[in-house]
């Protein structure tokens, strides 16, 4: 310690973390109710013990509710952490701080947690050759001319995928599966796919700790990563290094930028890994706990959970808006992100109170800080207390994840009768959601399935969860899924069946890259993944969660099929609107921007009860444009459709799901149809038809 004392300084209290700067390291925290505060030092990620200890004199090194201090001739890649003195009566609030415990720096941009044991952090006592230790990295990165892309969201196509399991696969052949680095290595298949941008599960440092008991006694970990607690660090385990994750998840973002794909984060606000009153101290509740936390007021060592997930980060707090704020621009500026999804977004929503707020001030500030109006803004607008706000989260850039969209085509393709209004708004781009709100198709993320939930084939597969690998008895994931196991539940070898489902996963992605507004497709559903029935696979780090390269070889056919579709929504502009259609003509258009029909022209039937046909006439945005015309059929038997006819133009098959494997011709290869009133949709198909010049 003596051999320190003359390289101690006071240290800047606006620079939060751990800042290499000229002759050393600036180190600050926050805590507002710390009586003494301690700097550890550990020469490597594993140390047991320290080799200094600094105790920081709060006369020199404490400013409002910052603590700071300047170590000279502090090398890059020592480790450090943190111990908070102060209150610690667990029945009063801002009184965690038990300075047993080590404290993770919750700016830290490097962590291991090659030491980490949850259950020694959720037990008193010292925990400090356990706890997760935060690194001192410079930042000489070369980014070679990189920028985030700024495609606009109605050009988009979105490819939601976790980083660790789009490459653990054996099938996967990459050099460093399970990574970061290993992504990179499938940017090719992401580049023929056509997808724009890849929408990355959580890969913020997590815990894979964070389990249930019963779940955790079988080996399975917390593999989603809903569960962050380094908000400004990547998760160490995507790296092949893990001193070097920020620069391994930078040449990632560098090499997709470059192969003209964007990348998005999914972020979790809404709560961390310290979990409820019986969760581990890593950071937060340690340094301030009624800053970061919602608490009970009556019981103030409860804590508000309007997440399912034992804590709620109190957003709204000025300090804790700061903080956010100050993640997604570090996570914008410094690794070049374009955008973010923010899981449980309406719990950032809700006041310091828990009550919701229209102009919630963390909110606001994301949509109008100046460094991010570039950026996406995507939110899964409910929480798990009941707040749903889909078609009303504050503000106006906000995309949304669309649930409404989801639920309803689900019904539609299963066979539900009676819904062909509310279809036809949702493929519209649901105006009645966002147009009145002076709001765009394309603050509508159209979805069929994602990570939580039913897979594409397990959607067409299953009627029930079947989640017992789990350890929960089956009481996990939700249960209304609105799926359909055409006939059998899971696995058969029925022919008829198995041609059945893979129509109807057709039929889904047909009508999701049809629709107006932002498709988002989950990885795997292109090669037609399966979960074998387990919709929460969250701790399930194993094949069953894992992209199956094999399967681009088995499942050729329904690949080429996303791949065409993808590509037909990329040619066709009047599939991408960035305005809601309105029913009338443009001055460039023989016909309406829409007109809907049913098996008759101009019979959609929007009051008939049991219809489950729709047909709608696409017109094309410019004079070089075909118009399209589409044909829904979700009856189990085929149907004679009307066709309109437009003077100078025949019509060409351009997509029919209906065949094995099912059909798309390329503008080369269409032939026009021979002069006929109708066309004939087979049961549960949908059918595309082109306009052709003679």
């Amino acid at each position: 310690m003596s051999s320190l004392t003359d390289r101690i300084k006071p240290g800047r209290w606006d620079l939060p973390g751990a800042r290499v700067m000229d002759g050393g390291v600036n180190f600050c925290i926050l805590s507002r109710h710390a009586e003494r505060v301690q700097l550890l030092l550990f020469a490597q990620a594993d140390s047991p013990e320290p080799l200094a200890v600094i105790p920081l004199d709060p006369r020199i090194h404490r400013t409002f509710v910052f603590w700071h201090i300047f170590v000279a001739d502090l090398p890059e890649g020592i480790f450090y952490n943190w111990r908070v003195w102060g209150g610690n009566d667990p029945h009063a609030p801002g009184s965690r701080l038990d300075g047993s415990k080590v404290l993770l720096d919750p700016w830290a941009t490097t962590v291991s947690d090659r030491l980490w044991d949850r259950a020694a952090a959720c037990q008193p006592g010292d925990n400090v050759a356990t706890a997760i230790r935060a690194q001192v990295v410079g930042d000489d990165y070369d980014w070679e001319g990189d920028q985030p892309l700024f495609t606009p969201l109605h050009e988009s196509v979105i490819y939601e995928l976790h980083v660790g399991g789009f490459t653990r696969h054996p099938a996967s052949g990459v050099a460093h599966p399970g990574t970061f680095l290993g992504l990179i290595d499938k940017i090719p298949y992401l580049q023929h796919l056509g997808i724009t941008h890849v929408e990355l599960m959580p890969v913020m440092a997590f815990d894979p700790q964070d389990v249930p008991l019963m779940t955790g006694q079988l080996g399975l970990e917390n593999y989603w990563g809903y569960s962050t607690h380094s908000f400004f660090a990547p998760h160490p385990g995507f790296a092949v290094e893990s001193s070097r994750a920020r620069d391994e998840f930078r040449d990632m973002v560098k090499a997709l930028h470059r192969a003209g794909i964007g990348v998005i984060l999914d972020v979790v606000f809404n709560h961390t890994a310290e979990g409820g009153e019986d969760g581990p101290v890593i950071h937060f509740k340690g340094l301030g706990n009624e800053i970061f936390y919602h608490l009970d007021p009556e019981y103030p060592h409860r804590y508000r959970d309007y997440t399912g997930c034992g804590n709620t980060l109190n957003c709204n707090h000025p300090l804790v808006t700061r903080f956010l704020i100050d993640a997604l621009l570090y996570w914008a500026q410094q690794m070049h992100v374009d955008g973010f999804r923010f899981d449980l977004a309406s719990a950032l929503a809700r006041g310091e109170d828990g009550a919701p707020q229209r102009h919630a001030p963390v909110l606001w500030s994301i949509e109008l800080a100046p460094s991010l109006r570039r950026a996406h803004l995507i939110a899964e607008a409910w929480d798990a207390a009941g707040l749903y706000q889909v078609g009303d989260f504050p503000g106006y850039r906000w995309a949304e994840w669309n649930g409404r969209y989801r639920d309803v085509i689900r019904c539609f393709v299963r066979g539900d009768s009676g819904l062909v209004p509310e279809v036809a708004t949702r493929i519209a781009g649901s105006s009645d959601m966002y147009e009145g709100r002076h709001r765009l198709p394309t603050n509508s993320i159209n979805f069929i399935t994602c990570h939580d939930g039913f897979t594409l084939y397990d959607l067409v597969s299953y009627n029930r969860k079947h989640n017992e690998a789990n350890g929960e008895n089956n009481r996990d994931g939700h249960d209304h899924n609105l799926s359909w196991n055409c006939g059998w539940e899971g696995p058969t070898d029925d022919p008829e069946i198995l041609r059945l489902r893979r129509r109807q996963a057709r039929n889904f992605m047909a009508l999701l890259l049809l629709s107006q507004g932002v498709p988002m497709l989950l990885s795997g559903d292109e090669v037609l993944h399966t979960k074998q029935g387990n919709n929460n696979t969250y701790c399930q780090n194993n094949t069953l969660s894992w992209f199956d390269w094999s399967a681009v070889e088995r499942e050729g056919e329904m690949l080429a099929f996303v791949r065409g579709l993808i590509a037909f929504r990329r040619r066709h502009p009047t599939l991408r609107r960035e305005r809601f259609l309105t029913g009338q003509s443009e001055p460039s258009q023989q016909i309406p921007d829409i007109r809907w029909h049913g098996t008759q022209l101009d019979d959609p039937g929007w009051g008939d009860p049991t219809r489950r046909t729709l047909a709608f006439t696409l017109a094309g945005r410019s004079a070089d444009e075909p118009n399209l015309h589409v044909m829904l059929n979700m009856e189990p038997i085929a149907r004679r459709f009307a066709l309109p006819v437009i003077p100078g133009q025949q019509w060409c098959l351009a997509i029919d799901t209906w065949p094995d494997g099912g059909t798309i011709v390329v503008p080369e290869q269409q032939i026009p149809l021979s002069a006929s009133e109708f066309y004939e949709v087979g049961g549960h198909a949908v059918v595309v038809l082109e306009s052709r010049r003679p």
